[in-house]
């Protein structure tokens, strides 16, 4: 089964929508004005074995081309965020699993700058009702560093359910950093996950494009 893909997905002034070669500009001016506050936060390739020379990170174009390619093997839905018609942040749904797990987990960041106005809880509630109702996922992950309090607090808005612990579990900022779980299953949220964040947020409407 593979993932529906491309599709746009909107609610007000938030927008996810694939993530293409021309927003490279866009796209690095964000993270580049970013590094300092998403440094500590985003993953890094761990020291090779003795002998082996360091992996080169990939080029812009080349990560689209990996993201893209996934997604139309059904196994990662790559979006960009867009806020009031700008490139604001990237939310991607990886690991999609299917079979008897039916599976993924989301990653995302956002420009500080819109940062604290419900851009990326919104995002991420478009995601998951997408993955729960038109992908046919059961279970979503997020994993967070416990001292990332701006992203634990999008899926505590959320409601998301906190699992435990995972030790050293991604290599972030030159290291190997420990992880809280938090995961929704389909189940938990048969009204859609919009409506629930809708619930402390009157006034908003659904799109999805």
């Amino acid at each position: 089964m593979n993932a529906p893909w491309p599709i746009q997905l909107a609610d007000g002034a938030t927008v996810l929508r694939p993530i293409r070669a021309r927003d490279q500009r866009a796209w690095r001016e964000v993270n580049q004005r970013n590094r300092d506050w998403l440094r500590p936060w985003e993953a890094t390739i761990p020291p090779p074995p003795p002998g082996h020379l360091p992996p080169r990170r990939p080029t812009y174009r080349q990560m689209v081309r990996h993201l893209r390619a996934e997604a139309h093997a059904g196994r990662m839905l790559p979006f960009v965020v867009e806020y009031e018609d700008r490139l604001v942040g990237q939310l991607t749904v990886a690991g999609i699993t299917w079979g008897s797990m039916c599976s993924g987990h989301i990653g995302y960041w956002i420009d500080r700058e819109v940062a604290g106005r419900g851009v990326m809880p919104t995002a991420v509630a478009l995601a998951v009702d997408h993955c729960f109702r038109s992908v046919g996922l059961h279970r979503i992950e997020v994993c967070i560093r416990p001292e990332n309090a701006p992203s634990r607090r999008v899926v505590e808005k959320l409601g998301f359910r906190q699992e435990g612990t995972r030790p050293r579990y991604l290599h972030i900022d030159g290291a190997w950093r420990d992880h809280l779980v938090f995961a929704l299953t389909a189940e938990e949220v048969l009204e859609g996950l919009l409506t629930r964040w809708h619930r402390s947020r009157p006034g908003r409407s659904t799109e999805i494009k």
